[in-house]
């Protein structure tokens, strides 16, 4: 076999593991954005806050970038508002819409990269 046949197969493989990886990945941020964890927020002080709903169509076109900042820094709480027993937070954050990112005295709603990424840190 040819040097050239061995590197061609070589890279075929690595191209395949990786595919197969990121659709991995995105199965995987997609089954979490679909959970509906009861969250309780004083357990989370001082981090970005990010409400949405799994089934609204901003919160999911921004959801993998925020889960993976999340997965790297840590400093996210996910808060699915489709879980009946997260809605007390609509009153007390006086929510209007999502996608809604808190953080401080900080607050977006939107899918704008730029602002969201003020928002969490980037």
């Amino acid at each position: 076999m040819t040097l050239i046949k061995r590197v061609g197969k070589a890279l075929a493989v690595i191209v395949v593991v990786l595919a197969v990886s990121g659709f991995a990945g995105h199965q995987y941020v997609n089954h979490v954005e679909k959970q509906r964890s009861v969250v309780t927020l004083a357990k989370h002080p001082k981090k970005v806050l990010f409400f949405y709903r799994d089934d609204c169509p901003d919160c999911q076109a921004i959801f993998h970038q925020i889960y993976w900042h999340n997965a790297i820094n840590h400093n996210i709480v996910l808060i699915n508002m489709n879980q009946p027993q997260n809605r007390h937070y609509i009153q007390k954050y006086q929510l209007t819409s999502v996608p809604t990112l808190i953080h401080g005295k900080q607050r977006y709603s939107g899918t704008n990269q730029q602002r969201i990424k003020q928002i969490v840190g980037d």
